[in-house]
């Protein structure tokens, strides 16, 4: 992203606006440490942050952490979808230098409000999220 943004080459699909669930990579080892403990087997678990955040206000503040101001230029959802689709189509047929501007699987990630619910990690494994947003950001911040 930081590249995209520093390149003149990002913006927010739809405004940003929908929600989305993070997960710091040592929450993960953590639900992963409780579902080998305290698991059943053949159940799935999920562990995220905790609770979702506004995507466009994460990125910010995650390129904010690497220095970088995020853009404010946004690109309506449709457009970005119909680019996606045609840029691969494209990439795909032409000898075309490089990459498409935006892939479909960029657009899904950058597009979509994805929500995951952890109550029963919470529940069943007593996971709780040792690190937060804030001091994930704190972290990279400190590099």
């Amino acid at each position: 992203m930081r590249e995209m943004v520093s390149s003149g080459r990002f913006a927010w699909i739809g405004g940003g606006r929908h929600l989305t669930s993070t997960t710091h990579v040592a929450n993960v080892v953590q639900g992963l440490i409780c579902g080998a403990e305290r698991g059943s087997p053949g159940q799935v678990y999920f562990v995220t942050d905790g609770e979702p955040v506004v995507f466009r206000e994460f990125v910010t503040e995650l390129l904010a952490t690497q220095g970088v101001s995020a853009p404010t230029r946004s690109i309506p959802d449709p457009l970005a979808h119909a680019l996606s689709t045609v840029g691969e189509a494209a990439w795909g047929l032409l000898p075309l230098p490089g990459r498409p501007p935006i892939t479909r699987l960029a657009y899904w990630l950058s597009s979509q409000e994805c929500t995951i619910r952890i109550d029963k990690a919470r529940e069943q494994l007593g996971y709780s999220p040792p690190v937060s947003i804030p001091e994930g950001m704190a972290e990279l911040a400190a590099g």
